[in-house]
């Protein structure tokens, strides 16, 4: 039996180039928590190995979704989690949406707190149809509030595009964190003087 890692029961990461050389069906599962609740994102860029960095490869799993009509990309936005959303006071969501919202504590909000998460979440479900995205890491509490209001005055087609810029920014932070790039460090660590 072959175990492969994902980015939540990870004890080692694994090397671009076994990505590049493992059997197709390996490949989509070890990518397949990278994209949330869609396992499908790096199926769909199998054929295209091999990648010649990480970037690249991101880039590729980037396009799947981009080119989708915006039927399906909101159907994808749809199945992401709420920040401070019910699921998250619950623990209903994904190892790695529990953990990055965990960086600022989000289920476990005071009563005012979680009152305004929900109302601003209720606002921009109804403005837009789908839930507020954010990659959650690169902020402070106070800053995704903040950009959460400003981002309720944009037009659709400004929060559809941001929305995906967001979702590249997080999976990229999950690729990294379960692929290595050891010919990119190799060159690099050959660049920089002892």
């Amino acid at each position: 039996m072959i175990c492969v890692p994902t980015i939540h029961a990870m004890t080692t990461r694994m090397s671009l180039n076994h990505l590049n050389t493992c059997p197709p069906e390996l490949f989509c599962a070890a990518l397949a928590d990278i994209w949330e609740h869609a396992p499908w994102v790096a199926c769909g860029i199998v054929d295209q190995r091999p990648f010649a960095c990480v970037d690249a490869l991101h880039a590729a799993m980037v396009q799947v979704v981009a080119a989708w009509d915006e039927p399906a990309r909101v159907a994808f936005y749809a199945g992401h989690p709420e920040l401070a959303g019910e699921d998250a006071r619950r623990g209903a969501m994904t190892d790695a949406s529990i953990a990055e919202q965990g960086t600022l504590a989000l289920a476990r909000l005071e009563k005012d707190e979680a009152e305004r998460w929900s109302a601003l979440n209720r606002a921009y479900r109804a403005r837009f149809g789908f839930p507020f995205i954010l990659c959650i890491r690169r902020h402070t509490r106070a800053s995704a509030l903040q950009v959460f209001e400003q981002r309720l005055a944009h037009d659709r087609a400004t929060e559809l595009a941001t929305s995906l810029s967001e979702i590249a920014a997080i999976t990229r932070l999950r690729l990294d964190r379960l692929v290595c790039d050891v010919s990119h460090a190799a060159s690099h660590a050959a660049l920089t003087p002892s």
